[in-house]
């Protein structure tokens, strides 16, 4: 039976990632920013055959919090096989161009909190000696464009901070796995313009996802092109990549 902690439980990601360990009895600590999307999530995977839902709010801007729902959802669980750190917002582009300080909160709820909670997530699975921790960052850290820089350079953060975890955690029973989705029908990307080709569900995302952690992936692409797409996109010398509407 897997003991699964889940941060941002409510995200469509990460409840499907959730719907596909329930059905493998899995125990579960969801956490999330409120009650009232946590309860049918938890009625949802009880029904779909999970062994034990328990639940907690969290403002992950609120770091004083992190450790004590981090140590009771250990404790609630005995202890935490995989440790899937999922939540965050897309932000307005322009309204943090314009403003500074929604710039800064938007990068602390999508790196600053996700690393403050990695951190300490990461502590407790090496202290019991095995476990993953599978943090969602995304393709857009892989290089800065245009479009969605601000996002882009939290992910970036992200993405860095777990290659250097899991370069530290090597040896210890521990694995970590940065997850780097492309374009998602998620309500986070809901009325964007999305090239339809390139757009993926949250199901197939979170069999990529649940499929990855079982074979101790390192990093995961999904759908597994964007890891080439991104490639190329990395291989263009800046005085092109510049000029392009990327």
């Amino acid at each position: 039976m897997k003991r699964i902690l889940i941060i941002g439980a409510t995200s469509a990601i990460a409840q499907h990632c959730a719907r596909l360990w329930a059905s493998e009895g899995a125990k579960f600590f969801l956490v999330a920013r409120t009650d009232n999307r946590l309860e049918p999530v938890t009625r949802d995977l009880v029904a779909r055959g999970a062994s034990g839902v328990s639940h907690a709010t969290l403002d992950v801007l609120d770091h004083a919090s992190h450790e004590a729902t981090v140590s009771r959802a250990c404790e609630i669980l005995g202890a935490c096989d995989i440790v899937l750190i999922a939540h965050g917002v897309l932000p307005d582009e322009k309204e943090c161009a314009a403003n500074p300080a929604e710039a800064t909160r938007q990068f602390n709820i999508n790196a600053t909190a996700t690393i403050s909670l990695a951190a300490l997530a990461a502590a407790h699975l090496r202290k019991q000696g095995h476990g993953t921790l599978a943090v969602i960052s995304s393709v857009a850290g892989d290089r800065g464009r245009p479009s969605n820089f601000h996002y882009g350079a939290a992910k970036a953060a992200v993405s860095t901070y777990c290659d250097g975890l899991r370069a530290s955690l090597q040896g210890t029973g521990v694995n970590v796995v940065t997850i780097k989705p492309g374009m998602v029908a998620t309500p986070m990307t809901a009325g964007m313009p999305l090239p339809k080709a390139l757009v993926a569900s949250p199901e197939r995302v979170a069999r990529d996802i649940v499929r990855g952690i079982a074979r101790g992936a390192a990093t995961i692409y999904t759908p597994w092109w964007w890891g080439w797409i991104m490639l190329v996109i990395r291989s263009i010398p800046e005085s092109i990549f510049v000029r392009m509407k990327l």
